[in-house]
């Protein structure tokens, strides 16, 4: 845990800061939080390995590759 001492240095650098970069400490607190979150287990994961099936992830792949990997240039 932090001491004291440590969290009033932390406070008074921070302190010194304009409002922007404070903001941007804080979101790389939250952003470092996060990071050490893990997730599920890969083990946990396997048992949704195959449950579509190969049909449908062919169509998935082919609705992709035909509608999603184009630019329109004139869209806008």
């Amino acid at each position: 845990m932090l001491t004291d001492s440590f969290k009033k240095e932390i406070v008074d650098e921070i302190a010194r800061l304009d409002d922007d970069n404070q903001r941007r400490v804080l979101d790389f607190a939250r952003a470092l939080v996060a990071a050490g979150k893990r997730g599920v287990s890969g083990k946990r994961l396997l048992s949704f390995g195959g449950g579509i099936p190969a049909e449908d992830l062919n169509e998935i792949q082919n609705a992709i590759a035909e509608h999603c990997e184009k630019v329109d240039r004139n869209e806008w």
